[in-house]
């Protein structure tokens, strides 16, 4: 963390590459880009880049309130899910020669390039500017590949041969790049791939591109499906009125598991009011939620088990292999603003997909749906090696 003087210095001598300053406290997209350049580092200072609200672009002071809730709103960029993968940034208020300042540094990136809203952003000078495809082709081949998480990791014995281009091209690419940045793209599919962590630097599949991408999922990691199971009761003993595997790339896995768990929710009329309402025994959000989440957050390592969906008469219970990663907890598993992840690169490929919009709150949307609906609050069970979560049926 920087120092008053170190501050004080940068602030000084805005013509470098490291350091923006900006009299605006609400511009969210300004300060997303200068962050994803900050982590970006093309110049491989391999030192923070600091962004500074509350100064006019000649270094006076803007004198504008800094609170608290401008301070959430910074944290809160780095995990939004705009920010592609998540950047290291700390947020601080400090005070400069009786100047309120909010201070957000942002470290360089293990596994650049890092995206805004799909676009690379980059620091030339004092200038910030989206990066060309020779820039981008630089920050990809400074990825330290032996800090990565485990979705980047490359799969032994794993070709290009093993991936559905035809897949990538049509269907994942358009939606994790924006269409004006495309227009312009000259690079061939190998780059492509790379850039969005898909291949590492010797063209081997990461764990991503097997299930995101992959002709055969389960023949490099069997415990990629899901289990569904619907009981005719309450016990894991009474018959089985209908059962599936749920399995395949990711987006067939995401669309096939919204299919099922549609087609068994039942709707019941409540006429007593004098109208007909309608309520589901389950809130379909709230489910889509919950396996979703479950999804993104479990171990693909070290496991052949599949996430399981066992729908019975009265309750959903939804068990996903892995428990509590990082800063999250079994104390503080779902608490608001408390996010961490086991694996970002499968969460941005989620979010790119459509499948969701903003980390970090599957959780307490499953739990306003389940409220709204009038079904019983969700329970966690967090264990170090899974979690399952409870959904009772609204009576």
């Amino acid at each position: 963390m920087l120092t008053i003087d170190q501050l004080r210095e940068r602030i000084a001598n805005l013509e470098r590459d490291n350091v923006e300053v900006t009299r605006s406290t609400t511009d969210t997209d300004k300060f997303g880009e200068a962050i994803c350049a900050f982590a970006n580092d093309l110049p491989n200072r391999r030192e923070a880049g600091v962004l500074v609200l509350g100064i006019n672009n000649d270094g006076s002071c803007a004198n504008v309130e800094i609170d608290d809730n401008i301070l959430r709103n910074l944290a809160a960029i780095r995990s939004d899910g705009n920010l592609q993968p998540f950047p290291t940034m700390s947020v601080r208020a400090e005070i400069i020669d009786d100047c309120k300042i909010a201070v957000v540094e942002a470290e360089p990136s293990d596994n650049p390039p890092v995206r805004y809203r799909g676009r690379v952003w980059v620091r030339v000078g004092p200038t910030r500017r989206i990066a060309t495809g020779e820039e981008e082709r630089r920050l990809t081949e400074k990825r330290r590949w032996g800090h990565l998480s485990f979705d980047q990791h490359s799969v032994a014995g794993a070709t290009i041969e093993d991936l559905d281009l035809l897949r990538f091209r049509e269907e994942y690419l358009p939606s994790a790049i924006p269409p004006d940045v495309l227009e312009k793209n000259e690079r061939d599919n190998l780059e492509q791939l790379r850039a969005l962590r898909l291949l590492t630097r010797e063209n081997t599949p990461t764990t991503l591109a097997i299930l995101l991408l992959g002709k055969d999922v389960r023949t490099w990691f069997p415990g990629a499906y899901i289990q569904f199971v619907r009981y005719d009761g309450t016990h894991i003993t009474d018959p089985i009125k209908d059962q599936k595997e749920i399995a395949g790339p990711l987006a067939i896995v995401l669309r096939q598991v919204d299919e099922v768990l549609t087609a068994h929710i039942s709707t019941a009329a409540d006429s007593t009011e004098g109208r007909e309402l309608r309520f589901p025994d389950y809130p379909i959000l709230a489910l889509q939620e919950l396996v979703r989440n479950a999804i993104i957050h479990r171990t693909y390592e070290g496991t052949n088990a599949p996430i399981k969906i066992f729908w019975y008469a009265d309750r959903i219970e939804i068990i996903s292999p892995g428990g509590p990663y990082g800063q999250v907890n079994v104390e503080n598993f779902g608490a608001p603003n408390v996010v961490d992840y086991r694996n970002p690169a499968i969460a941005e490929a989620v979010r790119n997909l459509g499948y969701a919009q903003r980390f970090g709150l599957g959780i307490p949307r499953a739990r306003a749906e389940l409220s709204r609906n009038e079904n019983p609050p969700a329970k966690f069970e967090v264990r170090p090696e899974s979690v399952l979560v409870i959904v009772e049926k609204r009576q």
